[in-house]
């Protein structure tokens, strides 16, 4: 089936009462696997670029990932989502629009609350133009090799989500409720509380960021409560490291020029195996 909007997906999260997967993903190994899991266990999944690693780690171009994404949701019947992660760049953004984003993210979350509204504002209204969903954040989750943040202050306000929400028209909302970007230091402790104020606050779709080291039983809570799109990317990526450098360990004394050729389905099996087990916290 062709692609499916993410705004859907999350519609189809909220009455589950769960959260769909959102995986940050680099090549076609990645999206590769994800996407076959997804047919695998009839449930949705959402693909996410990074422009970070595109820019700066040459990891796809912009129309090559959403084409790539495009071909092998194509050829199953999952529901399978394409979104643009993390991005400030107004033009960038509506580039990937351009090129076969139905979802991007805006990420005013370094600026004021009003320059972070306007910049969302603009964002929504050309994106929900050109047939795309959007979404933006409110707070600070920072990384976590900072360690978890312990201060109030940076997360999430209900009433500041439900001021955003309404001056800015954006589909779904991150936030800010104790999680972070990265290798946690330390186990984070989600503030349900909040979440829970958040949600009744605002009514619309919530995303967590930093899923890779939260404990499961956490993350079943949150997503009762109002998360809906829950995103992973550290634990993801280190998967696919590890699997390369069993790979490449178990035919070091191999002189044959071509075991490269090996390594796609190795690595691919392993993120399979990974993917099931994580997929589990999805409730569909």
């Amino acid at each position: 089936m062709a692609l499916e909007r993410v705004s859907k997906i999350l519609e189809m999260a909220e009455t589950a009462n769960t959260s769909a997967v959102a995986l940050i993903c680099i090549d076609y190994n990645m999206v590769y696997s994800a996407i076959t899991v997804a047919e695998e266990l009839q449930k949705p999944i959402i693909i996410m670029l990074l422009p970070e690693h595109s820019e700066v780690n040459n990891v796809s171009g912009v129309a090559g990932f959403a084409a790539m994404v495009k071909e092998l949701a194509g050829r199953v019947e999952a529901p399978i989502g394409l979104h643009l992660d993390h991005c400030s760049d107004y033009k960038y953004i509506i580039t990937a629009i351009q090129n076969g984003f139905t979802s991007v993210m805006i990420d005013g979350s370094m600026y004021s609350f009003e320059e972070n509204s306007s910049i969302s504002k603009k964002v929504a209204e050309t994106a929900h133009i050109l047939g795309a969903d959007v979404e933006a954040e409110l707070g600070c989750i920072g990384l976590a090799n900072d360690g978890v943040k312990k201060d109030r202050d940076i997360l999430t306000k209900p009433e500041e989500a439900a001021k955003f929400c309404e001056e800015t028209g954006i589909d779904y909302l991150t936030i800010a409720i104790g999680s972070a970007h990265g290798a946690y230091v330390e186990i984070p402790k989600l503030d349900i509380e909040r979440l829970e104020a958040i949600k009744q606050a605002i009514g619309k779709p919530l995303v967590l960021h930093g899923g890779s080291g939260i404990p499961h039983e956490q993350l079943e809570i949150a997503f009762s409560k109002g998360i809906n799109k829950f995103n992973l990317g550290t634990e993801y990526l280190e998967c696919y490291y590890k699997a390369a450098e069993e790979y490449i360990d178990s035919l070091k004394n191999d002189n044959s020029p071509l075991k490269i050729l090996g390594m796609p389905k190795y690595v691919q099996g392993k993120m399979k195996e990974y993917l099931r087990e994580k997929m589990k916290i999805s409730k569909f």
